[in-house]
């Protein structure tokens, strides 16, 4: 089995791809949102603030109670279910990181 995701997941994630259109600063200017895919349902989950605000980045505080493993004493999500990949929505597509970094590299 693998492990919950966290925000130090999405840190890993962030890091990984940085400098190409893995990340929101490097696909934000071609429309690409930041979002979660459900593995197992098949949802997809837009990126929010925990007041249900677009987020432009990745933040688990906004994904619904559903997909909510743990959270920390304060109340805010300290990790999700392992089946959540982080990637991206353009025009009503999901995009995994790789995904839109391969994306932005082909509307460069």
């Amino acid at each position: 089995m693998g492990q919950a995701i966290s925000a130090q997941t999405l840190q890993r994630e962030n890091g990984c791809h940085q400098g190409t259109g893995g990340v929101s600063q490097g696909n934000r200017s071609f429309g690409f949102r930041p979002a979660f895919f459900d593995g197992e349902t098949a949802a997809v989950y837009l990126s929010r603030f925990a007041d249900g605000q677009p987020a432009p980045f990745h933040l688990l505080d906004g994904l619904p109670d559903e997909v909510v493993v743990s959270r920390n004493p304060t109340g805010r999500v300290a990790a999700v279910k392992q089946t959540l990949v982080s990637g991206f929505v353009l025009d009503g597509c999901f995009y995994t990181r790789e995904q839109a970094a391969c994306k932005v590299a082909e509307l460069n």
